[in-house]
C-alpha cells in the first residue's frame, strides 16, 4: 500500500471513530435533556432496566424511538445528497433543492387526505414510505427530464429543481386549505421539517430502507468514482454509463423519500454535509458516503435536540434550525460557484 494511501486510510479511520464517539456522547444528552430532565444516571439506570416506570416511559417510548428516527434520517438525506451531487457533477445538488423532497412530501400529505383514514394506523406507517418514494420518483423524472437538452447541464438542473420544487409548494397549499385546521397545522409543521411519529412501529418501518440502500451505495462508490471522470473517460474504462447513472439516481431518490416520510422535507442537510465530508476526507466515494451518514445522523440529531430545548415547552421543527444553521453555508456555496 502507498504512502499517500495509508495516510488516507488512516485520516478516514480517525474521522470516523471521532464522529462515532460525538453520536454516541450526543445520543445520552439527548436521551436526558427535554421538558422531563432525567440525570445522566438516571439515564444507565433506565437503559439497563433499573429505572422508574416514569423514567422508561419518557425514554423509551418517546424519546429513544424519536433520536433513532432521527440518525436514520439525517443519514439517509446526507447519503442521498452525496450520491446527487457525485451523479450529476453538480455541488450545488441535493433532495431538496431538486425538488425531490417536495415531491415526496406532496404524496405523503395525499396519502394522509385520502387514504390514512380507511387504514389501522400500523399498516399506514409501512405504506407512507412507499407512497414518498413514488412522489419522490415523480419529481426526479420530471427534473431530469425538463434539464435533458443534448445532456444534463449542472446549472439548468438546478433551475429546473427550483421550478419543481415551487410547482409541488403550490400543489401542496392548495391540497392544505382542503384540510380540516388540526390537520392543516400538524402538515405544516411536517413540512417544514419535523421527526413525526417517532414510534417504534416507524423506526421499523424505515430501517430496512437505510439498512439496504446506504450499504449498496457504498458498494457502488466505485461507480460514481468513475462517472465523476466524466462520461467518456467513464466508458473508456468499461463503466456502464447510463446503467450505473440511473441505479444511483434511483437509490438517491429511494433514500430521501424514505427520510421525508418520517422528518418532512428537511432542506439544506443532503447539500451541505457532502461538502463537509470531502474537506474532512476527500473526494473519493467510498470515505465520502460513509462520513456523511455518519455527519448526517450527527448533524439532524443535535438540530433535534436544539429545536426540542431551545424554547421548551415550545419546540422548533428540526428543518428550520438545520435551515438557520445550513443557509449561511449555503449562500457561500453559491457565492463560490462559477
Amino acid at each position: 500500500m502507498s504512502q499517500s494511501r495509508k495516510y488516507k486510510t488512516l485520516r478516514f479511520a480517525t474521522v470516523t471513530v471521532l464522529l462515532v464517539v460525538l453520536i454516541v456522547v450526543l445520543f445520552f444528552i439527548t436521551l436526558g435533556t427535554g421538558v422531563v430532565s432525567i440525570s445522566p444516571l438516571g439515564v444507565l439506570k433506565t437503559i439497563i432496566g433499573q429505572g422508574t416506570d416514569r423514567q422508561e416511559l419518557v425514554l423509551l417510548d418517546f424519546r429513544l424511538p424519536r433520536i433513532v428516527l432521527a440518525l436514520l434520517v439525517g443519514a439517509g438525506l446526507a447519503v442521498s445528497g452525496a450520491i446527487l451531487q457525485g451523479v450529476t457533477q453538480n455541488e450545488l445538488a441535493e433532495p431538496g433543492i431538486l425538488g425531490i423532497n417536495t415531491g415526496a412530501g406532496f404524496a405523503v400529505v395525499l396519502f394522509i387526505f385520502f387514504v390514512q383514514d380507511s387504514l389501522n394506523g400500523t399498516l399506514s406507517v409501512f405504506i407512507i414510505p412507499l407512497f414518498a418514494l413514488l412522489g419522490a420518483l415523480v419529481a426526479a423524472f420530471l427534473v431530469y427530464t425538463l434539464a435533458w437538452k443534448n445532456g444534463v447541464n449542472p446549472i439548468r438542473l438546478v433551475l429546473v429543481g427550483i421550478g419543481i420544487n415551487a410547482g409541488f409548494s403550490a400543489a401542496l397549499i392548495i391540497l392544505q386549505l382542503k384540510m380540516n385546521p388540526e390537520n392543516f397545522r400538524q402538515v405544516t409543521v411536517w413540512l417544514s421539517g419535523d421527526i413525526w411519529s417517532a414510534s417504534w412501529p416507524f423506526v421499523m418501518s424505515l430501517l430496512p430502507w437505510m439498512v439496504i440502500l446506504i450499504p449498496f451505495a457504498l458498494v457502488k462508490a466505485n461507480a460514481l468514482n468513475v462517472l465523476h471522470l466524466g462520461d467518456d473517460v467513464a466508458a473508456g474504462l468499461g463503466s456502464k454509463v447510463e446503467g450505473d447513472r440511473l441505479v444511483l439516481l434511483l437509490t438517491a431518490v429511494a433514500l430521501a423519500g424514505a427520510s421525508v416520510a418520517a422528518g418532512g422535507a428537511i432542506a439544506f442537510l443532503g447539500l451541505v454535509v457532502p461538502h463537509l465530508a470531502r474537506k474532512l476526507i476527500g473526494p473519493m466515494h467510498q470515505y465520502t458516503i460513509p462520513v456523511s451518514a455518519l455527519i448526517g445522523a450527527l448533524l439532524l440529531m443535535a438540530a433535534d435536540m436544539i429545536g426540542k430545548n431551545l424554547l421548551a415547552p415550545m419546540e422548533i421543527p428540526v428543518g428550520v434550525v438545520v435551515s438557520i444553521l445550513s443557509a449561511p453555508y449555503f449562500i457561500y456555496l453559491l457565492i463560490k460557484t462559477n
